[in-house]
């Protein structure tokens, strides 16, 4: 059996619990991907994206639905190494995917604000528009659960606001194009256990200002930090994970001052 057809199967047997039966009720739940879809899977080269492309290639296979992918890369201006180490893996995976140049990094190292939000917006922008162009009504991105309790605890201790990373998203530039997360209810630590089992190396993070991007006064990580206070909050309370992303869907508003609706903001006193 060829690598890639091990890999394959073991989305589909070994990681059945943890991966594949939580990608597609992600995908089912959320209406993800509909008939006759043609979905660009965003692929940056790192181990989610790897694995969505993956997953993607068995419910096109195996799934009801009849639709269409594309595999895009988009090199911000990645160096040879990390470069290589895409095309290897896409190779390796059976991902045929087309790679396209910008000069993202070229851009955001000119700027002394917000680098990491201009480099995010930037990324969108040329997703859409590549996918877009080859004629695609979908880009699906890599984001997991992990991610989603993360960006929900983030928006509240740094944004002052309750919001969470949905799992698909309308396009307010791109007329007719969405944004779609289906490893949405999958977690970290089953993606890395799938990776280790392949024997698989991906990059990590290619970008040149790691070091400077998302850090608070202390020089820490404020992802890393939700991170490790969720890790220190598991310890004590096992569901807490499952709590804090339950919580976003199960808002009770009649014990809410105030929310945002369309722009728009409502206070309680409006049916007090």
């Amino acid at each position: 059996m060829e690598k890639h057809s091990e890999i394959e199967r073991s989305i589909i047997k070994k990681f059945r619990k943890d991966i594949w039966c939580k990608f597609t009720k992600a995908v089912r739940d959320y209406e993800l991907i509909n008939e006759n879809d043609s979905v660009a899977i965003c692929i940056s080269g790192g181990k989610d994206s790897m694995l969505l492309a993956k997953c993607a290639q068995e419910l096109q296979r195996h799934g009801r639905i009849n639709f269409n992918l594309k595999f895009i890369v988009m090199d911000p201006g990645y160096n040879e190494v990390n470069r290589n180490k895409v095309e290897e893996n896409a190779k390796l995976l059976n991902i045929p995917v087309e790679i396209f140049e910008t000069p993202i990094f070229d851009i955001v190292e000119s700027t002394d604000k917000s680098p990491c939000y201009l480099c995010a917006k930037m990324r969108r922008g040329y997703l859409y528009s590549k996918a877009q162009e080859i004629g695609c009504n979908k880009i699906a991105l890599g984001h997991h659960f992990d991610d989603v309790i993360e960006t929900s605890l983030l928006s509240m201790f740094y944004g002052g606001e309750l919001k969470t990373m949905m799992p698909k998203l309308k396009s307010t530039n791109f007329e007719g194009m969405e944004l779609i997360r289906p490893l949405y209810l999958v977690r970290e630590e089953s993606i890395i256990n799938w990776k280790n089992y392949n024997n698989l190396s991906f990059i990590n993070c290619a970008c040149r200002f790691t070091e400077s991007c998302s850090v608070d006064d202390t020089g820490a990580s404020k992802r890393q930090e939700i991170k490790t206070l969720i890790k220190r909050l598991k310890r004590k309370s096992p569901v807490i994970e499952h709590n804090i992303f339950k919580s976003m869907e199960n808002i009770n508003l009649n014990a809410i001052v105030g929310y945002k609706e369309n722009g728009k903001k409502h206070s309680f006193l409006e049916n007090y």
